[in-house]
C-alpha cells in the first residue's frame, strides 16, 4: 500500500484534507460539463436555451444519481478490501461493479428514451423552450454508458485512495466539452443539440482514459463477477435510491416553477447550478469520509473511524460557512454569468441564492456528512 493510498496512518485532518481537495476539483469540472452548457447556449441561445437545458438538467441529475448512488457500493467494498489488505475482494469487486454498471446502464438509457418526452410534457416545461429540452436529452441518454462507466473507474480509485486520477481524466475531457460547446453551439450553430453532443463527447473521451489508465494496472474481467453483486447493491442501491428522491424532488419543483414562465424557468436553472457549485467541497470532504471509513472499518481501526467522521463534521461546517456567505455577498455577480441580459431572470435568480443558499446550507453539511459516514460503514439504508 502507498502512502499516497494509505488513508489509516497519519494525521485525519490533514489525510483528509489532502484527499478531499482532488475530489473537489474533479467535482467541479465534471460539473463543468453541464454549467458550461448553460454558459455558452446562454449567451447564443438566449432564455429559451437556458430554460430548455434547465429541464433536461433535472432528468440528467437522475440517471447522474442512479449511477453515482449504484457505483457508490462498489467503492465503499473496495475501500474495506483495501483496509483488509485483501486483493482477490477488491479485484471480484471491481469485476461484478462492471458487469452491473453495463447492465444498468443499458435499462437507463432504453428507459429514459421511453419517458422524457411524456415527463416533460407533465412539467409543462414553457412552448418556445419544449423542443430544444427534447433534443438535448434525446442525445445525453445515448450517453448514459459512458457516465456509468466513468462513475464506475472513479469509484474503485477512490475505494483504493486514489482522489487524483479521477481529477486528471476528468480535467482532460472538460478542456475537450468546452472547446465543443464553443465550436458547436456558435460556428456550427447546432444550438442545445450541439451542447449535448459536446457532453456525452467529453464523458466518452474520460471514460475511455479512465479504461486505459485501469488496463495499464491490470486490472481485467474474470468468470467471478457475480460473486460481489449482493454486496455491492446492499450499499448501491439505498444510496441510488436516496439521491433520486432527492432529484426527483427537484424535478418536481421545477415542473411547478415552469408555469411562471420562460424567465423563471432560466432563473431556477442558474440559481440551482450556482448552489451546486456551493455544494462541491461538502460532497468532496463527505466522499473522503465515505473511502477514510471504510478502509477504516476494512481494517478494524473503529476509533480512527470515529476520529474522522468529527474532524469531517467540523471541516465541512467551517468550509460550507465560507462559501455561504461568499454566494450571499456575490449572488448577483455570480447571475450575471450566465449571460441572461433578463431583469426578471436575475432578480429571481438572486433571490433564489438568497433563499436556497443560506443556514440550510450548514444544516445540510452536518446531515451529508453524517450520511457519509453511514454509508461507509456499510450502512446506506440509514442515510436513505
Amino acid at each position: 500500500m502507498t502512502e499516497e493510498q494509505n488513508l489509516l496512518s497519519g494525521s485525519v485532518p490533514k489525510k483528509l484534507a489532502a484527499f478531499a481537495f482532488p475530489l473537489l476539483l474533479a467535482n467541479i469540472l465534471q460539473s463543468f460539463y453541464n454549467v458550461v452548457d448553460m454558459l455558452v447556449v446562454g449567451q447564443i441561445v438566449g432564455d429559451t436555451g437556458l430554460a430548455a437545458i434547465n429541464n433536461a438538467s433535472k432528468l440528467c441529475y437522475i440517471i447522474n444519481s442512479i449511477c453515482i448512488g449504484m457505483t457508490m457500493g462498489g467503492a465503499v467494498l473496495i475501500a474495506q478490501y483495501k483496509g483488509a489488505n485483501d486483493k482477490k475482494g477488491q479485484t471480484e469487486t471491481f469485476q461484478t461493479l462492471a458487469v452491473l454498471s453495463f447492465v444498468s446502464a443499458l435499462l437507463i438509457t432504453v428507459i429514459g428514451l421511453a419517458f422524457y418526452q411524456p415527463l416533460f410534457r407533465v412539467l409543462n416545461v414553457p412552448a418556445d423552450a419544449y423542443q430544444d429540452a427534447c433534443d438535448y436529452m434525446k442525445i445525453i441518454c445515448w450517453g448514459t454508458i459512458f457516465v456509468f462507466g466513468y462513475n464506475a473507474v472513479c469509484s474503485v480509485l477512490k475505494g483504493l485512495g486514489d482522489s487524483k486520477s479521477p481529477l486528471y481524466f476528468v480535467g482532460i475531457a472538460t478542456i475537450i466539452n468546452i472547446v465543443l460547446d464553443i465550436l458547436l453551439v456558435g460556428p456550427f450553430g447546432m444550438g442545445t443539440s450541439g451542447a449535448a453532443y459536446a457532453t456525452i463527447t467529453a464523458q466518452g473521451i474520460s471514460f475511455v482514459i479512465s479504461i486505459f489508465y485501469l488496463r495499464k494496472h491490470k486490472v481485467f474481467f474474470s468468470a467471478n463477477a457475480h460473486k460481489k453483486f449482493t454486496s455491492i447493491l446492499k450499499v448501491g442501491l439505498p444510496t441510488a435510491i436516496q439521491m433520486v428522491v432527492v432529484n426527483t424532488a427537484y424535478l418536481l419543483v421545477t415542473g411547478m416553477l415552469n408555469q411562471f414562465g420562460t424567465s423563471v424557468s432560466a432563473a431556477s436553472g442558474v440559481g440551482l447550478q450556482i448552489n451546486t457549485f456551493a455544494g462541491m467541497p461538502c460532497w468532496a470532504i463527505g466522499q473522503a469520509v465515505t473511502a477514510m471509513v471504510g478502509q477504516c472499518i476494512g481494517a478494524g481501526e473503529i476509533k480512527r473511524a470515529r476520529k474522522v467522521v468529527k474532524i469531517g463534521l467540523l471541516l465541512n461546517i467551517s468550509v460550507t460557512l465560507v462559501v455561504v456567505i461568499g454566494v450571499q455577498i456575490f449572488a448577483e455577480q455570480l447571475i450575471l454569468l450566465f449571460g441572461s441580459t433578463s431583469a426578471e431572470v436575475i432578480n429571481d435568480g438572486v433571490y433564489y441564492l438568497r433563499v436556497c443558499c443560506g443556514v440550510n446550507s450548514l444544516i445540510y453539511a452536518v446531515m451529508y456528512t453524517l450520511d457519509s459516514f453511514a454509508i461507509g460503514v456499510g450502512a446506506a439504508n440509514i442515510a436513505m
